[in-house]
């Protein structure tokens, strides 16, 4: 039951009340009546700078500020349509959200609210990003709020449904807005621009038509564009549900939704992220919890459709179906480089080769008598999630019809992405002969269950094939990293002295309210070397009572980056800054994080400090915590610290000072060893740069100082000095970080492997147990050995992660890999939002200030602990991608040679581990001769015997150490360069 009343507002508005009565019954059958109440108003403007009548009253908000006016006076003008604003329907939002970004098109765009509550609804991630084309300046897409305004609501008919009720609002919006300009520029001499409906709804168009509504489909109107032809291969490709062509062969259909939910509720289907192999394109798992190990979807049938990342139902194979992990390297392109993109119709989903490969497979599992390396299988039988996103790669230049450059017409072609985990995607576009040689981005649009790949379409060309330019912004895109310029809004919260901002000098003024001043205390910082963004400083001195007071002071960045503004929001969504070879996408803008938060040496700063008095043995007597003001002394590299530490002839209390931090930290250290704390490995390498160019020049391992070690210990102390502090102070929301102790059955294959080839026991009951059985892990003959063994213990690990306290008990709060019940990240607020929290949540626990209502919010910050964690995760990829880009640069027109050890064994190859580069990569059999040399694969010894034409025969085991040519190529299945690695004789050191 709905009724209409006038509301009281002054001025022209003459606003009305449409009340709606709905009766809503309860579980136990009462009835509660709920009044509904919907604001109508007739002052809400087109915002055409055409408009006079608008313009002489426009609504003000809260501040009293009158918006400007979006709409150009002057707008995008085509053949068929002249000058107009650009309307468009729901489903072109939908479909064609990348061709709404386009700098080339898409101008003076009314955006109804109707279609964006609409789009909210489908697809959040394409809401945000319309969103974001609302606040850009230069694009002028303005938000219509149609259903607010009384000559544009529509109400629901009977009977009607709710598509067809926002398909005749966005009609009505059209029309009144066509009459309403109109009227508009009466008498002005100027013509109303025409008001263009777009949609590629057959109805909605129809009835539109029949109200007299210009209106279009989007390809019409995108080929009178300029760019036409790229703007064309960005629509979406619509997928024809009709027919299936003559294809007799398809994957299998996913199970009906109430099939999926009742199997799931009932035990019988299970879900989880679906993984690829990165060395077998066929070899995908899923981890389900209730099980040790995870499953195993072997097959381009059992993988059906599903990709990378997805979250995939699964049913589980019977036990006779039960196989071992890949014992082969499989490439697609080297299975499907003959595939036609043109064709689809005759193809089988999966090919003899194919075929041939999984039964080489089940032979090999045949043969083996090791029961552990057999895990469960299954096949995806539905999809929960696609993790479709914008994918990075080139276009496959033997899919590309040879006659394409004179016939300018529209081809298939392969895309082939950078990330071997995703498969090739087929796209439909007229400009093929120009994308070869070209890194470009596109997008999934659908994957029919009669194609054997997936559907695509263009969006932009980044630059040419191996130019830096075009692979960091690739590297960047894959990763997701968000690297857009800081919008005004961010920028306008900053000071406004800019680089002039001062610590008062004032103080008992309120910036100094809380504060202690610590200017006096012999401060210093220590980092890598040109560091810009320093985070934390540390000093030592001694107390009378013989003890140390010893000090961490942290950039105070929630003094400037304030909850609830435009620089908070993008922080949060940033999540951390990014560290290239070349560059750093910061968090924060930079006049923040290298100015004014950052502890630079000989100026004052805002700090926020934890103080702890300890024992000589380093035993902590007390806690502190405290706001501060700090004048850090000077700012070292670690091997100026270190340089300085060891100077004997330096004997001035800020050397004293640093000599007792050092001293500390290892007592520290060792608590933490004996406590069960892992001491793991990871390959690091950096990459020395020309200064002015940034061109690569020489590829150094990584030394780590006892510094490094220092400044290790004391942030491991404050961060979980910090934890327990604000988990005692805010139990259910404090931002905290686990590392979860990983499943026994991680590390079978590892402890098996070192039994059989080095004699070795690896222990993992417990992370004591571990971090003991890898210190013995040392055979004097390698010396290289143990750091290899770490490193492989390392990826057998689960990642930590940030989350909400009061989602977890404290037994699940304990990191492992630190040995800590409770763990936080406290210490870095200018490079990850999680510290920003922290800090404030620690404000308030120290009663600096109340805690803002945010931060008590669980589901909230369980929103912002998963974005972190994905960020981070990101964050690590694309640097890891970086130096592996600038090592291949480095490297290029060069060959070396350097030592490896052999990491994995497979049937046909092996990978090798070269130190010196920090890099690995595959060998192959295929690579040693033509034809491929036959070879002995002895799984279970972990062992490969080939003979290289008339050579002896040749035996590599699992840890080997041997001598390698490292150089790089262009690899085709990526288009990336890559380090590639052949065996040098002798083959064995």
């Amino acid at each position: 039951m709905a009724s209409v009343k006038r509301a009281y507002m002054d001025g022209l508005s003459k606003p009305l009340t449409l009340s709606q009565k709905v009766f809503v019954r309860s579980r136990k059958g009462k009835a509660t009546k709920v009044v509904q109440e919907h604001y109508l108003r007739t002052d809400i403007p087109c915002s055409s700078q055409l408009c006079p009548t608008c313009s002489l009253n426009p609504p003000k908000d809260s501040s009293g500020t009158s918006r400007p006016f979006i709409l150009s006076s002057d707008p995008p003008s085509v053949k068929s349509w002249g000058a107009h604003y650009l309307v468009p329907d729901t489903n072109i939002y939908m479909k064609a959200m990348d061709l709404l970004e386009h700098f080339a098109a898409f101008y003076d765009v009314i955006v109804l609210q109707t279609a964006l509550d609409e789009l909210r609804n489908l697809s959040l991630p394409l809401y945000n990003r319309l969103r974001a084309l609302t606040r850009s300046q230069e694009k002028r897409f303005y938000v219509f709020h149609n259903e607010f305004r009384l000559e544009t609501f529509v109400q629901r008919l009977e009977g009607e449904t709710i598509n067809d009720q926002n398909d005749r609002a966005i009609r009505n919006a059209c029309v009144w807005y066509c009459v309403h300009l109109q009227e508009a520029v009466a008498g002005t001499g100027k013509s109303a621009p025409t008001i263009l409906l777009l949609s590629d709804d057959k109805d909605n168009i129809k009835k539109a038509k029949e109200l007299g509504i210009v209106c279009t489909t989007l390809e019409p109107y995108v080929k009178e564009l300029p760019q036409a032809d790229t703007l064309l291969d960005m629509i979406v490709v619509e997928s024809d549900e009709g027919s299936s062509g003559p294809n007799q062969y398809s994957y299998p259909e996913y199970y009906s939704t109430s099939r999926i939910q009742g199997g799931i509720k009932e035990g019988l289907l299970h879900q989880g992220i679906l993984n690829i192999n990165q060395y077998n394109f066929l070899e995908g798992s899923v981890s389900v919890a209730g099980f040790g190990r995870p499953l195993l979807v072997l097959g381009r049938e059992s993988i059906n459709r599903a990709m990378h990342g997805d979250i995939v139902v699964i049913e589980l194979l019977a036990r006779d179906q039960w196989k071992q992990p890949s014992t082969k390297i499989i490439e697609e392109e080297a299975v499907t480089k003959n595939d036609n993109p043109e064709d689809d119709t005759q193809e089988n989903i999966v090919t003899a080769q194919e075929r041939k490969a999984l039964i080489e497979e089940a032979h090999q599992a045949q043969h083996s008598s090791a029961e552990f390396r057999v895990q469960p299988t299954a096949k995806v039988v539905g999809i929960v999630k696609r993790n479709w996103r914008s994918y990075v790669g080139h276009i496959d230049a033997s899919s590309v019809p040879a006659d394409v450059a004179s016939a300018r017409r529209q081809s298939s072609v392969f895309l082939i992405p950078m990330n071997k985990c995703i498969p090739k995607i087929r796209l439909r576009t007229r400009q093929a002969a120009n994308l070869l040689g070209k890194r470009i981005l596109a997008a999934v649009d659908s994957w029919e269950p009669t194609s054997r790949y997936p559907e695509g379409h263009f969006i932009r060309t980044l630059g040419d094939i191996e130019t830096k330019d075009a692979e960091t912004e690739a590297l960047l895109l894959e990763y997701d990293v968000q690297y857009h310029q800081f919008t005004q809004a961010v920028l306008d919260c900053l000071p406004k002295e800019g680089h002039g901002w001062r610590v008062p000098t004032d103080t008992s003024g309120p910036l100094w309210k809380g504060r202690k001043d610590l200017r006096d205390l012999l401060v210093c910082s220590i980092d890598p070397p040109n560091c810009q963004d320093i985070d934390d400083a540390l000093h030592a001195r001694s107390l009378p009572n013989g003890n140390f007071e010893v000090g961490v002071h942290i950039a105070d960045v929630s003094h400037f980056v304030k909850p609830d503004t435009a620089m908070d929001t993008e922080a949060a969504s940033r999540g951390t800054t990014v560290y290239l070879v070349d560059k750093r996408i910061d968090m924060l803008p930079v006049l923040l994080g290298t100015d004014l938060c950052s502890l630079k040496p000989y100026v004052e700063r805002f700090a926020f400090s934890a103080i702890w008095e300890m024992t000589p043995d380093a035993e902590i007597v007390n806690t502190s915590f405290t706001k501060s003001v700090i004048r850090s002394k000077e700012a070292f590299s670690y091997e100026q610290a270190q340089l300085r530490i060891d100077d004997k002839s330096m004997t001035d209390d800020l050397t004293k000072g640093m000599r007792t931090l050092l001293r500390l930290s290892k007592i520290l250290r060792q608590k933490r060893m004996d406590a069960g704390a892992l001491n793991l490995a990871s390959p690091e390498v950096k990459v020395q740069t020309e200064s002015e160019t940034s061109d690569p020049m020489e590829v150094e391992v990584k030394q780590l100082r006892e510094t490094n070690s220092l400044v290790e210990e004391f942030m491991l102390l404050a961060n979980i000095s910090v934890a327990a502090k604000i988990y005692e102070a805010f139990p259910q929301s404090a931002m905290l970080r686990r590392h979860a102790p990983p499943p026994a059955t991680n590390f079978e294959v590892l402890a098996d492997q070192l039994r059989v080839c080095k004699g070795m026991a690896l222990r993992c009951d417990t992370s004591r147990a571990l971090a003991d059985s890898l210190d013995s892990c040392v055979d004097p003959d390698e010396p290289y050995l143990n750091t290899l063994i770490r490193i492989m213990a390392t990826r057998c690990m689960l990642a930590a992660e940030y989350f909400c306290s009061g989602t977890m008990t404290y037994p699940e709060f304990a990191h492992y890999g630190l040995a800590s019940p409770i763990y936080t990240h406290w210490t870095s607020p200018i490079r990850r939002y999680a510290d920003v929290v922290a800090h404030r949540q620690l404000a308030a626990a120290i009663e600096y200030e109340i805690l803002h209502p945010s931060l008590r919010d669980k589901p909230k910050l369980e929103q912002v602990c998963q974005n972190i964690n994905q960020r981070h995760r990101n964050a690590q990829f694309a640097g890891r991608a970086s130096i592996e880009y600038y090592v291949g640069q480095a490297l290029k027109s060069r060959e070396i040679d350097a030592e490896g050890y052999v990491m994995k064994v497979f049937s046909n190859g092996f990978i090798v581990f070269v130190p010196q580069f920090g890099v690995e990569g595959p060998i192959h059999l295929r690579d040693l001769g033509n034809p491929e040399p036959p070879c002995n694969f002895d799984e279970e010894r972990y062992t490969l015997v080939f003979r290289e034409g008339t050579d002896k025969e040749t035996k590599l085991q699992l840890f080997d150490r041997v001598v390698v040519r490292v150089e790089t190529v262009v690899e085709e299945s990526t288009g990336k360069r890559k380090v590639a690695l052949r065996l040098k004789k002798p083959l064995v050191v």
